[in-house]
């Protein structure tokens, strides 16, 4: 696969800490509008941007509702229900 080089582009900070990144690399890396960018410090000069992958988290999202359709409404009853299960 052949891939396409970008030419190092300048943009700048606005007063609210807001960044525009590049549209032809927005395009190039399939990015949409309100999608979350990780930023990492890499150094005192440097930072590096990772597009978060779409893992077993998001894809999991409500998987368990179709097996357990009369379960407890919060965290604090699966607790009790997970503690009833240790005490047996």
């Amino acid at each position: 696969m052949i891939q396409k080089i970008m030419v190092a582009k300048i943009t700048t900070l606005t007063e609210r800490g807001q960044v525009s990144m590049p549209s032809a690399l927005r395009k190039q890396l399939g990015l949409r509008p309100g999608q979350s960018l990780v930023w990492r410090r890499v150094s005192d000069c440097e930072l590096r941007v990772i597009i978060p992958s779409k893992g077993a988290t998001a894809s999991m999202r409500g998987f368990m509702k179709k097996f357990i359709r009369n379960g407890p409404a919060n965290s604090a009853g699966w607790m009790k229900i997970l503690r009833e299960g240790e005490a047996s």
